[in-house]
């Protein structure tokens, strides 16, 4: 699933696992906050039925709308929230052009990348079912943050946020082992210190309560990560679009 990571980038002889603790320990205040409440979501949806019928009913609206839904939930968690926070926190309220181009582009990337989580979530209960089991969730979250996250959503976001900030021109080796061992391998060592326990909430919850659930976790996430990298970054520029769990 895509975790809104940008790369936490190797230092020169650096071990790539070392730059994603790095990365991992910044993220830790955020990501225990995201965690805990998932988990209080968890526990309320099997034991406080306003929760359940809420949840419910948001399932409902996913089903209806069907990979309609799952784009524009990701589009305003991961395109709209951030910037509106960069507007009128971090900028006084002024719009300025840069925030224009980085909502263009983050917007149809979280539409894309919103169909694409809800696919392999719908793939997965094909695979091993849809029960809160460990039988079911076990491979559902090994599958999701061994193979889905390291080999497709974790290149697919650093390459395109890199290529979005190069200019829209593709960097150096992009493709090959060197980059990955270096930029992306980081973030996904990073993925796992925040994400891992959200997806086993999320797996274990019915299909049709995932999406609602991971779109509530990430627009969480990205408002208190924007809001954190805000901080570091003020006074540097705006123009290139930042990641979440992007650390250093």
């Amino acid at each position: 699933m895509p975790e809104l990571v940008h790369h936490a980038t190797e230092s020169p002889r650096e071990a790539p696992w070392h730059a994603g603790l790095r990365a991992a320990r910044a993220n830790v205040v955020p990501g225990l906050m995201v965690q805990a409440v998932m988990v209080s979501l968890l526990i309320a949806y099997f034991l406080h039925p306003p929760t359940r019928d809420f949840l419910g009913r948001m399932a409902e609206v996913k089903v209806r709308w069907g990979y309609a839904y799952s784009a524009l939930t990701a589009v305003v968690a991961g395109g709209l929230i951030p910037e509106l926070l960069r507007i009128f926190v971090f900028q006084g309220g002024k719009v300025e052009r840069a925030n224009f181009s980085n909502f263009l582009f983050a917007a149809s990337f979280w539409a894309g990348m919103g169909v694409l989580v809800d696919a392999f979530y719908r793939l997965q209960v094909s695979w091993w079912g849809d029960e809160a089991t460990a039988a079911v969730v076990v491979p559902q979250v090994l599958v999701d943050q061994f193979i889905f996250s390291p080999f497709v959503t974790a290149p697919l976001t650093t390459w395109l946020y890199e290529w979005k900030n190069r200019g829209y021109r593709m960097g150096p080796g992009f493709f090959t082992l060197g980059y990955y061992r270096k930029n992306i391998f980081p973030t996904v060592v990073a993925i796992w210190g925040v994400w891992i326990p959200i997806v086993t909430v999320l797996y274990l919850l019915p299909e049709p309560v995932q999406m609602p659930m991971y779109s509530l976790a990430l627009t969480m996430w990205v408002m208190l990560y924007t809001w954190m990298s805000e901080e570091r970054l003020r006074g540097s520029d705006r123009g290139s679009v930042r990641n979440p769990i992007e650390s250093e």
